[in-house]
This record gives structure tokens, sequence and C-alpha cells, in this order.
């Protein structure tokens, strides 16, 4: 078991989980489905993909060094945090009463033409109409659930993966 755990196992995992849930948006929801992303569902794509971008240069490289190991965590880190946190508020647009979730606006094509990026992402974090809808379920579960299981899951790999990093020096101080 500990042979599959290794700094570079775990982030070959983490590059597969990317492609996995990648192409299950894209091919799967999109092309097979029809389903267009909400506003949420690209933010939480784009971390996504960070996490995978910055795992893949780490199972690449495989590097030596515990600083350039912790920096592509961090970068890794920081796409998967996101990704959760853009998920959860997701769910919880989901779980809204009928009265309370926001109107729908216009779409994200457009904010991005017309607006300040600090204002597209003011507006697409706040939510809308369109991003309380569950279209389907697989299980009892939306499509934020869903991801936000997954997410959930990544962020404890990225526990591991910090164990992994910072084991040999805390083994060096006995």
């Amino acid at each position: 078991m500990q042979r599959f755990t290794t700094y570079r196992h775990l982030q070959v995992f983490l590059v597969i989980m990317t492609v996995i849930g990648m192409s299950f948006a894209l091919f799967f929801l999109q092309r097979h489905m029809g389903f267009s992303p909400c506003p949420l569902c690209v933010f939480q794509r784009i971390g996504l993909m960070v996490m995978g971008g910055f795992a893949l240069i780490a199972a690449l490289l495989n590097p030596k060094s515990i600083a350039v190991k912790l920096l592509l965590w961090i970068g890794s880190l920081a796409g998967i945090v996101w990704s959760t946190g853009v998920a959860a508020r997701h769910v919880w647009l989901q779980h809204l009463p009928p009265d309370q979730v926001p109107t729908c606006g216009p779409g994200l094509d457009y904010w991005l033409d017309t607006l300040p990026m600090q204002q597209v992402f003011n507006e697409v974090l706040s939510g809308s109409g369109e991003c309380a809808t569950v279209d389907w379920r697989f299980l009892g579960l939306s499509i934020p659930e869903q991801s936000l299981i997954l997410f959930s899951v990544l962020l404890l790999t990225h526990l591991l993966i910090l164990w992994r990093i910072m084991r040999p020096m805390l083994s060096a101080r006995r």
C-alpha cells in the first residue's frame, strides 16, 4: 500500500482524477446530455484544471527538493480549494428555498465582455437562478453535490501528499 502512496503516484492520481472529472463534464454532461455549464460550474472546472496542471508538472518532474514539492503542492491545493469552495456555494444555492434563489442574470459571456474582472468574479460567486436549478441527479445527488464529494476526496489526497512531503523532515528530527 505504501508503494501506491508515493509522491509521484499521488500526483498521477490527481492528474487521472482531473482527466476523469473533465471528461465527465465535457463529454457526458455537455455533449451527451446536452447541459450547458452555469458560471459556477465553469469556475469549478477552472480550479480542477489548475489542480491537474500543477499535479501534472509535479508528476513529470518528480522533484527532489522539498521546497519545489511544496510550491507545486500549494498551487495544486489552491486549485482544489477553489473548486471545493465554489462547489459548496453551488450546493448551498441549490438548497435555498425557492423564494430566496437569486434571479437569473445575463450569461458569463456577457459579463466577461462588459464588466471588469473583479465584478465578474463577484457576480458569478453570488450565483444566479440558473445555478440553483437541478437538471440531473445520479444516486440522488445533483451535479454540484457529486463534484463536492470528488473535490473533498481530492482535498484529502492533498493532505496525504503534504504528509509524504514533510515525512522526511520529521524523520530527520528524531
